[in-house]
């Protein structure tokens, strides 16, 4: 008898740390459903209903909440698609409140504070800590995860820059939410276009700010672009930098 309490026993105990391993190896999942709750309420087409956000916080506010509530002990036994997918989501949903916080507004740009323009605010909460957008940007995400890409799943709530995923960034769809995003944006003729004839590629400003991570990645810009573009351009091709529209990406002002 003695030796059956103890096998329950033992794993009970088993089952016990076995789930609070689990719970914290792996980002909320429950959080992520409620972004998702977000994008699929206020998101179309890569656009934003501000106006219903602002008006309907709750969600963001809670998912918010959650993922504030992670501990850096936490977040660093998550592997390296687990961490980046965390902080994509966590870039994008903060770009959200923002801009709700402050709408209307025409450009993300005409939002300012005490301590700068939009992305100098001290408005991300994480590890314990207050830090801003651009700090998140590019001395956690671009510093620790030195993949390009990145620049295409961060949205900055601006028409010319990449369309918002109506859907979570997840650990397991990752590289193909990554590679797609890429694929979308450059294929987008209003920000991207190549010209064979006259050996022109008419680029978004962001593989100009950005040139080193892509230089980084591929050796140059052209080269990390060619394979979009059906290995069509070289080295000869000429660059061209695109205006990029830094009206805001709201469904409402955008409705024709």
């Amino acid at each position: 008898m003695k030796a059956c309490f103890s096998r329950i026993f033992t794993l009970i105990f088993l089952v016990l740390l076995f789930a609070n391993q689990s719970s914290i190896a792996n980002p909320p999942n429950n959080s992520n459903q409620l972004y998702e709750k977000v994008l699929k309420s206020y998101e179309k087409d890569g656009l934003v209903d501000y106006s219903g956000l602002k008006s309907n916080p709750k969600i963001l506010n809670k998912y918010l909440d959650q993922i504030s509530s992670t501990s850096k002990q936490t977040f660093d036994e998550w592997n390296k698609n687990e961490q980046l997918a965390f902080l994509i989501n966590l870039y994008n949903a903060q770009t959200l409140d923002l801009v709700a916080n402050n709408y209307p507004v025409k450009s993300i740009k005409d939002i300012s504070s005490d301590s700068g323009g939009p992305w100098e605010q001290p408005i991300v909460a994480l590890f314990g800590d207050k830090i801003t957008l651009n700090a998140l940007e590019h001395e956690v995400i671009r510093k620790n995860y030195p993949d390009p890409r990145v620049h295409f799943a961060l949205v900055c709530a601006a028409l010319g820059c990449p369309a918002l995923l109506n859907t979570p960034y997840q650990t397991a769809t990752l590289e193909n939410q990554l590679d797609q995003q890429t694929k979308a944006f450059l294929l987008d003729p209003d920000k991207n276009s190549i010209d064979s004839e006259q050996q022109i590629l008419r680029l978004s400003p962001i593989f100009n700010w950005y040139k080193k991570d892509f230089i980084a990645k591929s050796g140059s810009v052209i080269e990390f672009v060619n394979p979009y573009f059906n290995n069509q351009a070289n080295s000869g091709f000429e660059i061209q930098y695109t205006n990029y529209d830094w009206s805001l990406n709201d469904l409402k002002s955008t409705k024709k």
